[in-house]
């Protein structure tokens, strides 16, 4: 692990302390002088080696969950936790630090056109401090590991958007993070496309990796081991 370890931050342990745990969450936005509810009090634990599907509607407040849950904004009211850290007692380079326990994966992949497939994976690895962390290294197993050992020299526009896809997925794995949290993951792909970019999330959880998904599609989110549903900010357990 990077060996800076800040006064409030809390190196991952492979214990039962949920990856996830958020306690009361309340998320509300001003418009002008009008407060505008979002969440309206989320409870939820997300074992450690989970896959979560959250599911919701446009505008139902599965994103605004996704960004409190990837330490990316603070609930109005309430707590949030990842892996063991209390997120609102965490200063802005603890949470950078944090941030970096998690693999984001987003539906318009996020990457930099003028640079290489290869550059782009690595990018986010460059001046990481765990020991003995090689990152080109890292970079080229990951890109084998996704099928595109062969395209590392390419542009992300020479690519499909399957291939882009597992680029972004690539890139979330290079620091290693305990969490990956996709966003609407393969909304973009066409259905064979998606059943390949999901076979990688399930052996990435197969290995142990905690996956957060947020979706709207029921197909994508049967890949899950669990399901919750957001609907007028309120969340409910799909299995129920």
């Amino acid at each position: 692990m990077n060996n800076h370890n800040p006064h409030n931050y809390t190196e991952p342990r492979q214990d039962e302390t949920p990856a996830v745990e958020i306690i009361n969450a309340r998320k509300s936005y001003c418009i002008g002088e009008m407060e505008v509810p979002v969440l309206q009090g989320i409870d939820l634990a997300i074992r450690r080696g989970e896959f979560l599907a959250i599911m919701g509607q446009s505008g139902s407040g599965k994103s605004t969950l996704a960004n409190l849950i990837g330490c990316r904004d603070h609930p109005t009211e309430g707590e949030i936790r990842v892996l063991g850290n209390a997120v609102n007692k965490l200063s802005n380079d603890e949470l950078a630090h944090l941030r970096g326990e998690i693999g984001f994966v987003f539906q318009t992949f996020d990457l930099a056109s003028e640079m290489s497939v290869f550059q782009n994976v690595e990018l986010p690895a460059i001046g990481c401090q765990k020991h003995g962390y090689n990152p080109e290294k890292r970079a080229k197993e990951l890109l084998e590991l996704v099928g595109l050992a062969g395209h590392i020299h390419h542009k992300p526009t020479q690519l499909s958007g399957g291939q882009r896809q597992r680029v972004a997925i690539a890139r979330a794995l290079v620091n290693d993070p305990a969490i990956i949290l996709a966003d609407e993951p393969t909304a973009s792909l066409d259905t064979r496309t998606g059943d390949e970019i999901m076979k990688i999330f399930r052996d990435l959880n197969r290995d142990g990796r905690t996956i957060i998904m947020i979706t709207h599609d029921p197909a994508v989110a049967s890949h899950a081991d669990r399901i919750m549903y957001v609907k007028n900010g309120l969340l409910a357990d799909g299995n129920t």
